[in-house]
């Protein structure tokens, strides 16, 4: 229900019309090795279905910060995934460089399943711009999409780009793996 409200409040920052599939959030997943890494970022926590997966992967010391703009989905969450690994932070993930300062580190991995297509342009380039900046040397950004329209600007930022469906999602999703050297 919470999920039907968000998107009728935020319909251009709301990716689809329910949520993700567990199977397409496990294929997404399955493109890193979260349980190496020391900090993982979620753009976009929605009704956890990925942070779920995402502390199912994580190391017992790492680190995770969820970011969420809905502020009725943001304690949702956090209230239903209590775990000292994980950080809701009810903003935009814009300001990811902010947070990981105050860590003192980068991200080894960013998951982000944000509608790059339906943002307003500007706002879906801060995000790819910040994702980028915020991923160590050897990071990856995981993405899932409803359609390939974000692939050439991921090009422009990514030197390596794996791509993937999950066929089993309503409607299938395009999952890409985008590596920093």
């Amino acid at each position: 229900m919470l999920f039907g409200l968000s998107m009728l409040r935020h319909p251009r920052t709301v990716g689809a019309v329910w949520p993700t599939s567990r199977r397409a959030v496990e294929d997404l997943l399955d493109m890193a090795d979260l349980g190496a890494a020391d900090v993982v970022v979620e753009f976009g926590a929605g009704t956890g279905v990925y942070t779920e997966g995402i502390l199912r992967r994580l190391a017992p010391d790492a680190r995770f910060l969820s970011y969420e703009v809905d502020g009725a989905l943001a304690a949702a969450v956090a209230r239903r995934l209590p775990d000292r690994r994980l950080e809701v932070v009810n903003a935009s993930a814009e300001n990811v460089l902010g947070h990981l300062g105050a860590l003192g580190k980068k991200a080894d991995v960013v998951v982000s399943s944000l509608p790059f297509s339906t943002l307003p342009a500007p706002v879906g380039q801060n995000l790819l711009d910040a994702a980028r900046e915020a991923l160590a040397p050897g990071g990856v950004f995981l993405v899932l999409q409803y359609s390939k329209t974000v692939l050439p600007e991921l090009e422009r930022r990514f030197p390596k780009i794996r791509r993937r469906l999950s066929p089993l999602n309503v409607p299938p999703a395009v999952l890409f793996s985008c590596e920093v050297s």
